[in-house]
């Protein structure tokens, strides 16, 4: 008899440590099955394709991110899905008291691929490298910041205001540490004259769990297991095969045959009707889908106007909403998901006497109003043109009429970036795991002007969102992040709608594939179960 996959729920992005799985000993059929402590076999990994390369100095995309954390460690880590406190990766740290000053301590002994040590050069050449590459997507990461050695060991990082989401930054797979001696005889510099990716796409130069076999990043990456490593995640597989599988349907039928043993795609109907033999991790994914209300009256005419933002939250069923979604989505509680800090502990509940009442006080007189959305591009696996219809179909009964506007992703964000689109449904996710991130949605920033929202239409939720982005002290950052999210639920122009959820599945004859926001999975962590 076929029972529900085991499913590991959570309130938060995947932010709760994660427990231990209990694995059941029906075998899926494949050959890693091994508890012995010595290596297994071959890991195979189905996964819709986002990877552009195995350079992590140009690293930033999902999949990318996977395959980077493999094969190259950060200074700081992450403990298992618990993205909410930084570790200490190849090194420890000290900060500060204005958080403008870090020191980091490289642990003894580490070495890389080809044995020689990691040292403070390798370090500062490696994040140099990517502040020299003006087009490397993780550019950005490390705008403002100084990179100095102190002595072999030891590495200081200096900003000229506070950054005390530095830590979490330093997580992100894109600043793994490079041999700086092979990267430079192929190529490497920090002067924005490095030519190393080509030399990176085929050989591997870290001191991560595994080294670089093959990439083709149009059908699948192969890893095998470094000899040399000598940290705290020992790898359980000989080889690592991660497949470009790009429907789900086709991971599914790979994962109930035996064929894969991680499929990271699968949808909430999908791993619903798994049975016995598998397990789920299922839980929300770290992006937010949202509407945006344009604040431009020359652009949006009427629907500048946050008391419309206000209607239309308060008009809305978002239990309907989360059917659309699956397992492991939650309401969006703010523009702050839940799990970072200073989110929202409960979302809006829909009342339609007040969303009417809003909506008459904003001056609407009943003309249609157009939403714009990308139609070829599922968050999460959630469809946004059924999410857009239910939309539409419940703000009717608070008598504002939407008219659809769907178009392919590529025609759709140019103008979302700028600002050019009076009613939309976009998504965001965090590009690293800290709060900071969604202070972008005030006015005046990055987000936020996306909506024609400038600083002077809400100073006061403005210099807000500056004093939490300045504050050094955690409790009076936390405090900082609530107040701005509380702000933005009541007068903001967005209308945060769900967080979609992922589900990684796996035979349970594995262990450990378990969802993180940052690097998608860690692929050091799956050992054959036992």
């Amino acid at each position: 008899m076929h029972t529900r996959p085991r499913i590991r729920t959570a309130v938060a992005i995947a932010f709760a440590a994660a427990s231990a799985l209990v694995l059941a000993g029906c075998s899926g059929g494949n050959s890693g099955n091994n508890s012995d402590g010595e290596s297994a076999g071959t890991l195979v990994i189905d996964a819709a394709f986002s990877i552009e390369t195995a350079d992590p100095g140009h690293t930033y995309d999902p999949t990318g991110n996977m395959v980077a954390k493999a094969m190259y460690e950060t200074l700081v880590d992450f403990e298992g899905s618990d993205v909410s406190t930084p570790v200490a990766g190849l090194a420890t740290w000290e900060a500060n008291d204005a958080a403008t000053e870090f020191t980091f301590t490289l642990e003894d002994g580490r070495v890389f691929s080809d044995g020689s040590p990691v040292t403070a050069d390798d370090v500062v050449f490696s994040l140099q490298r990517i502040q020299g590459m003006e087009e490397a997507k993780p550019n950005f990461l490390l705008a403002g910041v100084t990179i100095e050695k102190v002595d072999d060991s030891t590495v200081r990082f200096t900003t000229d205001t506070p950054l005390l989401q530095l830590p979490a930054i330093l997580a992100n797979p894109a600043l793994g540490i490079v041999n700086s001696k092979v990267v430079e005889d192929n190529g490497g510099a920090t002067d924005g004259s490095d030519t190393a990716q080509a030399f990176l796409d085929g050989e591997s130069a870290g001191s991560g769990p595994y080294i670089l076999d093959t990439l083709d990043v149009t059908s699948q990456v192969v890893l095998t297991k470094n000899p040399e490593y000598n940290g705290d995640e020992e790898p359980a597989y000989d080889r690592v095969v991660i497949r470009n599988v790009t429907e789900a349907a086709t991971q599914l039928i790979n994962l109930r045959g035996g064929d894969t043993m991680v499929a990271m795609d699968l949808n909430g109907d999908q791993v619903a009707g798994l049975g016995d033999g598998f397990t789920v991790d299922s839980v929300p994914s770290g992006q937010t889908i949202f509407l945006l209300l344009n604040q431009s009256p020359e652009l949006a005419g009427d629907l500048a106007n946050v008391k419309i933002a206000e209607a239309i939250r308060y008009g809305l069923d978002y239990d309907s909403l989360l059917e659309l979604a699956g397992a492991g989505a939650t309401q969006a509680t703010g523009v702050i998901p839940a799990g970072f800090e200073g989110a929202l502990a409960d979302g809006i509940e829909q009342d339609l006497d007040h969303a009417k009442a809003a909506l008459a006080e904003s001056g609407y007189a009943g003309q249609t109003v157009t939403l714009q959305f990308p139609n070829d591009y599922p968050v999460g696996g959630v469809d946004l043109t059924s999410l857009a219809e239910r939309v539409q179909d419940q703000l009717s009964q608070i008598g504002l009429t939407v008219e659809l506007a769907p178009a392919p992703v590529a025609t759709q964000l140019d103008k979302y970036v700028n600002g050019q689109e009076a009613f939309s449904m976009w998504f965001w996710g965090p590009d690293y795991a800290d709060s900071a991130n969604f202070l972008p949605f005030g006015p005046g920033l990055k987000v936020g002007l996306r909506a024609n929202w400038t600083a002077d239409a809400d100073p006061e939720l403005a210099q807000l969102a500056a004093d939490t982005a300045a504050a050094t002290d955690p409790a009076e950052r936390t405090a900082g992040f609530t107040a701005f999210a509380e702000a933005m639920q009541e007068r903001g122009p967005f209308v945060p709608l769900i967080v979609p959820g992922r589900n990684i599945s796996s035979v349970d004859t594995v262990q450990g594939a378990v969802y993180n926001s940052v690097w998608e999975i860690d692929i050091a962590e799956i050992t054959p179960a036992g």
